[in-house]
């Protein structure tokens, strides 16, 4: 037997160890069709950390026959508990200054998304208040976002920039995300977003926009290091193919992997821009077509579904998910929080992808989990537990997975680890720092 060595931390009689990981699934690469529905199950299950690092999973009696333990070793009892890899949520707009929950009111009354926006309403009144923002008011507001997501059990999140739709307001909400990583237990993947929208200034020429992107702020982006993904909302109305295409193609040779915002409203063939471009993921997906979906699950682009979208917003229809599995589509979910969609709560997102896109709860924990990670790419450390990995686990206080879907609107989470330190406990936050 490999000696190794002793345990800091020990989780033990887990109910269920959902460990993402089955020995005939190759992690290396996101999962698609059936395989979605494999969470690497564990009866009676256990975990052994050390520093930040797994370095024993599978059941209790294997884990502590070959885990030595000691009076240092941190021992968490499991039982009648599900314990899954920490959630990873792969697109958030989480930096932005000021709400707009009055607009709900205006919803309910009937106005459209564009009547409210040509009330001074919408995106238009969120960028007004994040140009106004300070980087450290804009990491104050965050921070408070990030410290519920970690309460219900987010440990890696995606952040975008993309209120700022100008050169220092951009600068200056990427800024705020190098800040929160400093402070902040989350792991944060830092997207450049410029072309979220076209800016007031730019309405009557939004070719100049998108010039001022790739002139200015892309490099400016690349010189201080401040973005590992480039993104582009490629829609009817905000920004067309070939406008994507040049911002996306500028952000690959400057070393920015691309994502894509595509066929929320309307197709306009994004889905085979993503496709061409290799991106990393294309998200939103509302109305794409099956031609896009297979040419994008062809070049291995990962689909990232947003229910709280459409959820937020009113509307009906949700993503086909169904469709997309079986056209071999590799699908994550995220909770797209922004101040239109403002949720923390992956767990929320898993019931309404159960519950309005149909997925299985076993299909949703892989979407929040192992390819979320790949969404982001961040399988080789996050996403599930292995030896060797990132001990990044939450404890649910549900006797399994079955349960996160089921029993919906509250708070499962009782423990967080992050990188092998406990950060939440049954008392609520004891350390986010």
């Amino acid at each position: 037997m490999t000696e190794i060595a002793p345990a800091e931390i020990i989780i033990k009689n887990i109910a269920e160890l959902l460990t993402m990981a089955p020995e005939n699934i190759d992690n290396t690469k996101p999962r698609r069709e059936n395989a979605i529905r494999n969470l690497g199950n564990i009866s009676d299950g256990a975990i052994a950390i050390a520093q930040d690092k797994i370095i024993s999973v599978g059941s209790t009696r294997e884990v502590l026959s070959e885990t030595e333990v000691n009076s240092n070793t941190k021992v968490i009892n499991g039982e009648n508990k599900t314990a899954l890899p920490g959630f990873v949520d792969p697109h958030t707009h989480l930096i932005f200054s000021g709400t707009r929950e009055h607009e709900l009111t205006l919803k309910l009354e009937g106005k459209t998304y564009m009547e409210i926006l040509k009330s001074g309403g919408g995106i238009l009144k969120t960028v007004r208040a994040t140009r106004d923002a300070s980087v450290t008011e804009l990491v104050k507001q965050a921070k408070r976002r990030l410290d519920v997501m970690l309460r219900y059990g987010t440990t890696t999140v995606e952040a975008k920039s993309g209120y700022g739709l100008a050169v220092d307001a951009e600068l200056n909400s990427l800024r705020a995300i190098k800040e929160l990583q400093k402070v902040h237990t989350i792991e944060l993947i830092p997207t450049f977003l410029g072309a979220h929208a076209v800016p007031p200034e730019f309405s009557n020429n939004p070719d100049s926009y998108i010039d001022l992107i790739i002139d200015e702020m892309l490099p400016k982006v690349k010189s201080e290091g401040l973005a590992e993904f480039c993104d582009v909302f490629c829609e009817d109305g905000v920004f067309s193919v070939e406008q994507s295409r040049r911002v996306l193609s500028k952000g690959k040779e400057l070393g920015l992997k691309p994502k894509l915002h595509i066929d929320e409203f309307v197709r306009l063939g994004g889905a085979e821009l993503a496709a061409e471009l290799q991106a990393t993921s294309a998200e939103h997906l509302m109305v794409s077509s099956e031609d896009g979906i297979s040419a994008m699950a062809n070049a291995g682009v990962i689909g990232v579904l947003l229910p709280g979208t459409p959820f937020a917003v009113m509307e009906k229809e949700y993503p086909n998910a169904r469709k997309m599995i079986e056209l071999g589509l590799p699908i994550a979910l995220a909770t797209d929080l922004n101040p239109n969609c403002l949720t923390e709560s992956m767990q929320f997102i898993i019931s309404l992808a159960c519950y309005n896109m149909k997925l299985l709860p076993a299909e949703a924990l892989t979407a929040v989990t192992i390819n979320a990670a790949h969404a982001v790419d961040r399988a080789k450390t996050v996403g599930s537990l292995e030896v060797g990995k990132q001990a990044d686990i939450i404890i649910l206080d549900v006797p399994n997975h079955h349960h996160i879907p089921y029993h919906f609107g509250i708070n499962h989470v009782e423990t967080v680890i992050k990188k092998g330190k406990m950060i939440i406990d049954r008392n609520g936050m004891s350390n986010t720092n």
